[in-house]
């Protein structure tokens, strides 16, 4: 069986983890603290950064979430997450680098850093200059996020694709943290909710971490 292993507020981990079960890809989740010295991980991704899946019966080793969602996309033919043609397919990549990079870079990581890192490690106060400059963006994202679905079905088209589980694994992380605002955004919060809703994301719905609490709407489908 896979082992992944993974943060829970990591979203390129929980990314991993949403693909994983739509596919019907056995695993066992292995938590890792990154920012804790262990060598057994140091072992297997010496960046230290999650997530990193293992087969040890293959001796298979796969890092970045990136390499991971790619390798079953190859490898299994059933639920694909990057569907349709070349153009469509092009589609998905680009609206995971989007998310992936930009979403993560301009708010997902500021408020890990300051509502999570901060707390857990350095036990040191949050700049709300730097909160309120993430919760900015964030609401910039989802004006995109609503144009997208003002033309679409869903993120990338007609269909879920890798696109939607990229964006709902950032803005999982973003929401558990305080830093999304709603209001204002019926078509991103519609399809939020159908991504709640998915077996494959309930699980990560019921995850707590340790002294830092999410909001109350955090789980609710109907929010």
């Amino acid at each position: 069986m896979w082992q992944l292993y993974q943060f829970p507020l990591c979203p390129f981990s929980r990314k991993v983890r949403l693909l994983l079960t739509e596919k019907g890809v056995p695993h066992e989740l292995k938590r890792v603290s990154p920012w804790l010295d262990d060598d057994a991980f140091a072992d297997l991704n010496p960046a230290g950064e999650t997530p990193v899946l293992v087969e040890d019966q293959k001796g298979t080793v796969l890092i970045d979430s990136g390499a991971i969602c790619e390798y079953f996309e190859e490898t299994l033919d059933r639920s694909p997450m990057i569907p349709g043609t070349a153009i469509n397919r092009a589609e998905v990549r680009r609206l995971v680098a989007w998310f992936d990079g930009r979403l993560h870079r301009e708010v997902v990581a500021p408020l890990m850093e300051e509502r999570m890192r901060k707390r857990l490690i350095s036990r040191a106060p949050p700049d709300t200059g730097e909160l309120r400059k993430a919760m900015m963006a964030a609401n910039g994202h989802l004006d995109y996020i609503d144009y997208l679905l003002d033309h679409r079905r869903w993120l990338a088209g007609p269909s879920l694709t890798l696109a939607d589980l990229a964006a709902a694994a950032q803005l999982s992380v973003a929401d558990y943290l305080g830093g999304v605002d709603w209001r204002g955004h019926k078509q991103t919060a519609d399809w939020y909710a159908v991504m709640k809703s998915r077996p494959s994301f309930r699980p990560l719905l019921s995850e707590r971490m340790e002294v830092i609490m999410p909001p109350t709407h955090y789980d609710k489908v109907d929010f």
